[in-house]
């Protein structure tokens, strides 16, 4: 018999799914085991081999828990709607729907290019995916529920007092019995105070409009990334060098009235909740970075000549006399009003520039000082002292208040802008106010300082002047204290087609939601994808796209007469939508009216392992753990965590190719003849590179057009080797390793083993698929054990010590491996494991029956083929895993090597519970020690048990 890897995996996949073998049970008596990989986008680039590695992890930990008698679910769907697929819409043609559902299913292209389809790519590697799960949410049935959940969203309000969310009518039940003054809630700033008799003579508008301010999701002008090359607005994670991550076009930062989520109500939760779940330390520390809680006060500075004022966080109020300058953000409504007209020039110039740098390159970016001075002073809370305003691109809108009061003897930043401003019209001198030398630095501790110059606060240290200063200013009726979070409302507005459509329509401009019961709320078909001419959103070329109120449907959009029939929004949800509670649905992924029952809710409660990319560090997991708090709070979901354990896998990189080509010519040189010329480097397509790093110099050469008439310079052996380095696997380098190649070289086993042996799963690891042959002949080396050429040969012979030494010693090895989810050194072990039975000549049932369960998480295929083969019925996947029996591993015998003055003439072997004297006497009556003594009685016979024995003299 033959290792077969094409035929054994293609029999037992369609065994799989025949038999629906990893459908999981909403209702089991078995414990359940949630496993869950991040949702993939299906690109039209299909897998390349570092795609899988997460998922072949996940995989392994699903096979091995069901082992152990786990009602596992592990799901698998696509997250279908995004910009990719809209961008290629555009440039192609063809409709995103079209594109993505071919990306998904296989099939063709407009240029009739085969597309292999993830869910065939997915299936040839063998994972035990719940395919009757399956969500996309592109699909109406599945979007219907995130527009559901933006309903209840909008339905809501922050109560800080119950530190919860809230049905919006328990919000205007107090506003009928006492109005507002008393609220204590998560709101729009400044908003203004009414009476239960001012709210019940408000207009109907006028109430909906006080209500926007309350609501969990809210129309509001927000400062967003403008994308014009795109058509829409951009996360600050979609942005790179300060231009769109996919197309590379411009972004500019600009005010636009957008949905947003109030998902700053959440920050605290969001904060505490991280000490409650077993993720990295770096993932955590990434999203207290970006949640940013600040434990300070709020400081009003009135302008002088303006009825506004300024308001500024800081965390530290007791620096507040060594304030020399204050800064705003370009963006901050209040540059137009107070800047003079002298400086109104220069203003707007600048201000236009900035517009132009993303919010993350601007943080990021401490080395450039930029700024322009107003005209405009504020005045001092104490001194009165008249204080220049200025604007500079290091402060954000969006963080805090978007205003800084600038104390440059103690912060780095205001040291060096007021010294490279130094001298100019509107910076007053650097003032200190500690006990420090400021002369090279400036001195920010909140440690080891007297406060000096400072008024009242002279002599103070932090905590006692900041206590102090906040006081005083509360006394004044300027200032108090406050915690404040980096964590900014998520903008939840795209100017783009393919998204979820929002349930809402628009009466006389103000929101309203469609009832749920109408859900979905289906994307309709438009001509074109790009904006309107006028500048709408591609919804806005839709022609039937209007909400009639009588028939509660979708109709022509001419029909609008903003009486029974009215506009619809424009705009799309953002691509986390419904990413941010994926991992319900697929707890009850066909249920019609809810996105899951409460009876599977129940159930499964939260996922036990998350398995995926840390590129989500702070984006898709501070959303999903929003979304699960907000549906936590009204009664839905029944965790306040998501995820209970996340792990982050490594990439894999490929290793690239390059050929050198000699400048200005159609001439490649070898890389050993390369020394000394003028070369440019060029990325070749790895396919056409052997694994001793030869050119296919006549594959090259049809390649491309460009190439045809290249001309070589060979090495001394007529070869053409070309130049290799680790990078990032793309399609751009030309580097990429289709796993369908490998599957069908070597088969999935092979590729799933290989994967997990390239090292730890946390850890990037470049890919040579030159050491694949090795792990197929091991493949090829375990099969023999069950079987030769001809047939099946194991034996019903009892097995030896030695036998199950091995066996046990690898059982424990691989269910430690993945408990700590340590799968590199499980390969290994497998491997040590067939080298020694196979010099132990080993073909016993006893043995080889549990060793295929052992490695059935890594090569299922292989596995259920041999245990097949042994007579078994049904699939291997849920047969118990073997128990490791310690007693095993015990060793009962030792072999002692047997010196002679410290040289070793002979070994023997004893057991282990004999005595020194019982070793010796056994040991002076060997026929080996009476020939080496020849008659001589030793000197000194030295015996350590367990160890060594030495006869001297």
């Amino acid at each position: 018999m033959k290792y077969n890897p094409n035929e054994i995996e293609a029999k037992w996949q369609k065994y799989w799914a025949e038999n629906q073998t990893f459908a999981a049970s909403n209702n089991s008596e078995k414990p359940k085991h949630y496993v869950l990989d991040m949702f993939p986008y299906p690109s039209g680039a299909g897998l390349h081999v570092g795609h899988p590695l997460g998922y072949i992890a996940s995989d392994v930990y699903s096979r091995y828990k069901r082992h152990q008698g786990f009602n596992v679910l592990h799901p698998m769907g696509y997250d279908s709607f995004g910009l990719p697929a809209e961008q290629y819409a555009i440039q192609t043609g063809q409709r995103p729907e079209d594109t993505t559902r071919v990306n998904i299913d296989g099939g063709f292209d407009k240029e009739g290019n085969k597309i292999a389809g993830y869910r065939k790519q997915l299936d040839k590697i063998g994972f035990s995916f719940d395919w009757s799960r399956e969500v996309r949410t592109s699909n109406p049935d599945y979007y219907k529920h995130t527009q559901w959940i933006f309903i209840q969203l909008f339905n809501s309000w922050y109560n800080k007092n119950s530190d919860r969310a809230e049905d919006i009518s328990t919000l205007t039940k107090v506003f009928e019995k006492e109005g507002n003054a008393n609220i204590n809630a998560v709101c729009d700033d400044e908003i203004a105070i009414f009476t239960a008799d001012e709210w019940s003579a408000y207009a109907k508008e006028t109430q909906e409009k006080i209500l926007l301010q309350y609501r969990l999701t809210y129309l509001a002008e927000t400062e967003v990334n403008w994308c014009p090359g795109l058509g829409t607005v951009l996360a600050n994670d979609e942005i790179v060098n300060g231009v769109s991550e996919r197309g590379g076009f411009t972004v500019v930062r600009k005010k636009m009235t957008q949905w947003s989520m109030r998902i700053s109500a959440y920050a605290e939760r969001l904060l505490q909740g991280l000490n409650e779940i077993d993720w990295s330390e770096s993932i955590k520390e990434s999203q207290r970075n970006w949640i940013g809680k600040s434990i300070g006060a709020m400081v009003t500075f009135k302008v002088n000549g303006h009825p506004e004022n300024i308001s500024v966080f800081t965390t530290r109020p007791d620096t507040i006399f060594g304030v020399t300058f204050m800064t705003l953000a370009p963006e901050h409504p209040l540059v137009q009003e107070i800047t003079t007209p002298e400086y109104e020039e220069k203003v707007n110039e600048y201000i236009l520039a900035s517009s132009k740098r993303s919010e993350r390159e601007r943080m990021a970016d401490v080395k450039t000082i930029s700024g322009v001075f107003t005209g405009a002073y504020a005045e001092h809370p104490f001194t009165k002292e008249a204080i220049p305003v200025w604007i500079g691109d290091y402060v954000l809108a969006g963080y805090g208040t978007g205003a800084v009061m600038a104390v440059p003897c103690g912060d780095e930043r205001d040291y060096a802008f007021a010294n490279f401003f130094k001298g100019q019209n509107g910076m007053l001198p650097i003032k200190n106010i500690f006990d420090k030398d400021i002369s090279e630095a400036a001195f920010g501790s909140k440690d080891g300082f007297q406060l000096v110059d400072s008024d009242f606060l002279t002599g103070s240290g932090y905590k006692e002047g900041t206590k102090k200063a906040i006081e005083a200013l509360e006394k004044l009726n300027q200032g108090y204290g406050k915690i404040n979070y980096r964590l900014r409302d998520a903008v939840f507005s795209r100017q783009r087609y393919w998204g979820e459509p929002f349930p809402v329509y628009y009466v006389n401009g103000l929101p309203q939601m469609i009832d749920g019961q109408y859900l979905p709320i289906v994307l309709p078909e438009v001509e074109k994808y790009l904006p309107t001419e006028d500048g709408l959103p591609p919804l806005g070329n839709a022609t039937v796209w209007a909400w009639d109120t009588t028939a509660n449907k979708v109709v022509n959009t001419d029909l609008v007469d903003n009486t029974t029939i009215f506009p619809l929004e424009l705009n799309t949800m953002p691509g986390w939508a419904g990413s941010s509670f994926y991992w319900m649905r697929y707890m009850d992924a066909h249920n019609e009216t809810e996105f899951a029952s409460k009876e599977a809710l129940a159930y499964w409660e939260s996922v036990d392992l998350y398995i995926g990319g840390n590129e989500h560090a702070t984006g898709h997991l501070l959303y999903s753990r929003f979304w699960n708090k907000f549906l936590k709070d009204k009664g839905f979901a029944p965790t306040e965590e998501p995820f209970k354990k996340l792990i982050n896998q490594g990439m894999i990189l490929g290793t690239s190719a390059f050929v050198y080509r000699l400048e200005g010519t159609n001439k490649f040189v070898s890389k050993n003849k390369m020394e000394g010329q003028n070369v440019q480097p060029l990325h070749v397509d790895v396919s056409m590179v052997n694994s001793s790093d030869e050119l296919d110099v006549e594959k090259f050469k049809t390649w491309r057009e460009e190439y045809k008439d290249a001309e070589f310079i060979l090495d001394e052996n007529g070869k053409y080797i070309v130049g290799r380095e680790v990078e990032k696997m793309s399609k751009s380098k030309y580097n990429v390793v289709t796993p369908d190649a490998i599957c069908e070289e070597y088969g999935a086993d092979t590729l799933r083993l290989y994967e997990m042996f390239l090292g730890p799963l946390e850890q990037a690891k470049p890919w040579n698929t030159a050491g694949i042959s090795g792990v197929f002949g091991f493949l090829k080396k375990l099969c023999r054990l069950y079987f030769d050429e001809h047939n099946m040969i194991v034996t019903d012979d009892a097995p030896t010590k030695d036998n199950l030494k091995t066996l046990h010693k690898t059982i424990k090895k691989v269910a430690d491996d993945i408990e700590n989810f340590s799968f590199n050194t499980s390969v290994s072990q497998f491997m040590i494991c067939v080298n020694e039975l196979s010099t132990q000549n080993c073909h016993s049932r006893a043995i080889l029956e549990p060793l295929a369960i052992v490695i059935s998480p890594y090569a299922p295929h292989i596995a259920e083929e041999l245990w097949s083969l042994l007579g078994n019925e049904g699939s291997i996947a849920m047969v118990p895993f073997p128990v490791f029996e310690p007693k095993h591993l015990v060793e009962s015998e030792k072999e002692y090597p047997v010196s002679f003055n410290g040289k070793m003439r002979f070994t023997i072997t004893l057991p282990l519970d004999l005595t020194k004297e019982q070793i010796e006497e056994i040991v002076m009556k060997d026929e080996r020690t009476i020939k080496q003594l020849e008659g001589r009685t030793p000197n000194k016979v030295i015996i350590v048990p367990g160890k060594i024995i030495n006869l001297v003299g």
